[in-house]
This record gives structure tokens, C-alpha cells and sequence, in this order.
């Protein structure tokens, strides 16, 4: 099974074994953006990352805006299910931005990246990195392996929603939240993909917006049904 949830910034109750039981071996976890783990290179945490890695299942993530993009990108670049990958150690995966993955017949479309909503004071502290928007070269990938699908995925996995969703979430409060062109980029392949749900996490909600399109942060949810595990 395939099982999605959202950000979990280097909180270790979030992926403890307990609160992973209902997966089984082979089964896959997906990580809607802002991983964590990967943050200090410290010996504590490359023993942890091999913990995670030596799982009898996949423990896989797509980047958000607060990784530690120089150390992500030192990992080497490998092909895993149909895509290109950080293989970090083990079992557990960096989905890479653009990429198509088959996953137990589903074709999953991943792109990471966003626009930091606390961009201006990043930036002050020198806590910010251009990395964390996609580039250029990605989104065209992106498009490109979409192309090659005849824009038929079965389930969209990135860390920003698409520009439609982002402006309906911020009816309450429009300064919340930061619009950028990477939404309305979404909201084109939103509007020209068939797909059957799309996750993001970087709201920080667990909540389903429509039948196809699902904010997650704490919850597990079945990626194929949408149903939440309990």
C-alpha cells in the first residue's frame, strides 16, 4: 500500500515505528515537503537516517522549503520505480522535482519546492536558499514527463497547492499566505492532467479540499482511497 503525510521537520514522533504500524513490508510512505532529518550531518543523525533506512518499508520524501539543500544534493543521483531519486541510505528516498514514479501500479507525479512564507526574515538570519524554489530546467521536466504520459497520472504529490486551492484556503486570512508563480504553475497542470488526488503539505492542514485535491500535515492517509488510517 501506499500511504501519504505531511511535513514533518525533523520530528521523530512523527515517523516512530508505532506510528507507522499499520505499514507493512513493501509498503510505501510519502513525505509532502519539509523532511528535516537531513539538517546537521551530526553522527546522531546519520544514525537515524539508517534507522529509517533499514525499514521493511519505504520511507520516501519530496523536498520542501526548510531542507538543507547543500547537504541533499551532495547524495547521488540514482533511478528508483521510474524516476530519479537521492537514494539517502536503505529504503528511504528523496523523490526528486518533475519525476514520474510507478509505485504498485500507480503512476505518482512529485515536485517539491515552494516560496518560503517567511522569505524576508530568512533571508535577515542568511537562513534562506534559492534552492528552495524549482528551477527552470525542472519545471520544464516536469512537463516534459507529463508530456510523455499523455498527462494521465493517478496521484500528484508536491509540498505547494495549486493557485486556485492556495487563494480558496486564504479567503480568511489573503496575508497568510504567499501566491507564487509556482501555484499558478500547479493550477495549469491541475487543470490539464487527469489525476485522481493530488496531496500537499505546506499549509500545515489536514483537510480535504475537494474529492481530488487533500492538505495533510499529521494525518496517514491512504494515497489511493484518500481514506485516513486509523
Amino acid at each position: 500500500m501506499i500511504f501519504i503525510t505531511g511535513d514533518t521537520h525533523g520530528d521523530r514522533d512523527r515517523l516512530s515505528r508505532w506510528r507507522l504500524r499499520k505499514l507493512q513490508e513493501g509498503d510505501t510512505l510519502i513525505i509532502c515537503g519539509d523532511f528535516g532529518f537531513l539538517w546537521d550531518d551530526s553522527k546522531s543523525e546519520q544514525n537515524y537516517l539508517q534507522n529509517l533506512g533499514k525499514r521493511k518499508y519505504n520511507i520516501c520524501f519530496i523536498d520542501g522549503t526548510h531542507e538543507n539543500f547543500d547537504l541533499l544534493n551532495n547524495y547521488e543521483i540514482s533511478q528508483w520505480n521510474g524516476g530519479k531519486v537521492h537514494k539517502i541510505y536503505g529504503n528511504l528516498y528523496h523523490l526528486m522535482r518533475g519525476q514520474i514514479f510507478e509505485i504498485e501500479g500507480q503512476r505518482i507525479f512529485t515536485m517539491g519546492g515552494g516560496e518560503s512564507s517567511d522569505i524576508d526574515i530568512r533571508k535577515d538570519v542568511n537562513a534562506w536558499s534559492k534552492d528552495e524554489s524549482p528551477t527552470q530546467e525542472e519545471l520544464l521536466e516536469g512537463a516534459e514527463n507529463l508530456e510523455f504520459a499523455g498527462y494521465d497520472i493517478d496521484i500528484i504529490v508536491t509540498h505547494e497547492p495549486p493557485l486556485k486551492v492556495k487563494n480558496f484556503l486564504n479567503l480568511n486570512d489573503p496575508a497568510e499566505f504567499r501566491v507564487s508563480a509556482l501555484n499558478a504553475y500547479f493550477e495549469e497542470l491541475s487543470q490539464n492532467c487527469k489525476f485522481n488526488k493530488w496531496y500537499f503539505g505546506s499549509l500545515h492542514l489536514d483537510k480535504y479540499i475537494s474529492n481530488s485535491h487533500v492538505a495533510v500535515f499529521h494525518n496517514i492517509i491512504n494515497a489511493i482511497t484518500g481514506e485516513v488510517s486509523r
